[in-house]
């Protein structure tokens, strides 16, 4: 792994998007199932359209760079580890903005256990210039562990309440989820073509781990924020198992000073897929 090269990866996107990107990314979360909650029609109809907030971790991304030589990563065994979005202003339901990419940090857990790098976004308006939105992608390098680190570290999100939980809600995907979410602009085939899921593992191609993330979010604005996305200020959580579509998801929350604490668990297998999360609620 060359570090130097990491450490000096800062590029920035820029994208222009409109009503209909709005719309699709809302969609792909499972909006618009019933055309007469009035709630969710705003996220998915072009008359008086809002932005879901988790739309600008995809919004300007960057092409899956570590696959590039150069960097001396083994991105086949690299995984999505955890996510944090933090909401500055709301985001416009259309405009253009710029993202900032840089790797704040890799931290080295051993030869035998990996090593964890931390990429972090920018997200600003364009034309203005104002900040929207600061994310951190987290990534588990499992087969560069013992080969160095620099930067930051960051602490892992302390586990969820030992008790029942406070409220609970249950969003089902279609098994088209996928497919339909990846036209928000992650192509990778893992998520389309039952070869290349086979390839890595799986009998059909999984959800993509941002998209398990907006429907967390879908849950929590409807049960903590009245479907207002002015009211959510941050969210986080880690990712532990992927999903399939057309599997139901089960939202745990609990409620803590100033947080929302969650996690999620595909129902038809008992299996948590995202834990430790954290949503911060204006």
């Amino acid at each position: 792994m060359d570090l130097d090269a990491i450490r000096e990866w800062k590029p920035t996107v820029e994208q222009s998007y409109g009503a209909r990107d709005s719309m699709l990314y809302a969609l792909g979360l499972g909006y618009g199932e019933d055309p007469l909650d009035a709630k969710e029609l705003q996220f998915v109809y072009e008359r008086d359209l809002r932005a879901v907030p988790t739309m600008a971790m995809v919004l300007a991304q960057n092409r899956f760079w570590l696959s590039e030589p150069k960097y001396g990563v083994d991105a086949v065994r690299l995984l999505h580890a955890e996510q944090s979005l933090e909401i500055h202003q709301p985001l416009a339901s259309e405009g253009r903005v710029q993202a900032a990419f840089q790797v704040s940090g890799v931290d080295d857990k051993g030869a035998d256990r990996g090593a964890l790098l931390h990429q972090t976004k920018t997200l600003s308006d364009a034309e203005s210039g104002a900040p929207l939105a600061s994310i951190r992608y987290t990534l588990m390098l499992r087969g560069n562990g013992g080969q160095g680190g620099f930067g930051e570290t960051v602490e892992p999100p302390p586990p969820l309440p030992d008790r029942a939980a406070d409220r609970t809600a249950e969003i089902p995907t279609a098994r088209r989820a996928a497919l339909l979410y990846r036209l928000s602009g992650d192509y990778n085939p893992l998520h389309a073509d039952p070869a290349v899921a086979g390839e890595a593992g799986f009998d059909r191609p999984i959800l993509h781990g941002l998209c398990t993330m907006g429907i967390a979010c879908r849950a929590i604005l409807a049960n903590y924020c009245d479907n207002d996305p002015v009211r959510l200020a941050g969210l986080s959580n880690r990712f532990t198992q992927p999903v399939f579509p057309g599997e139901t998801l089960k939202f745990e929350f609990f409620e803590e000073a100033g947080l929302v604490r969650y996690r999620g668990t595909a129902v038809e297998r008992g299996t948590v897929v995202l834990d430790r999360g954290s949503a911060r609620i204006r």
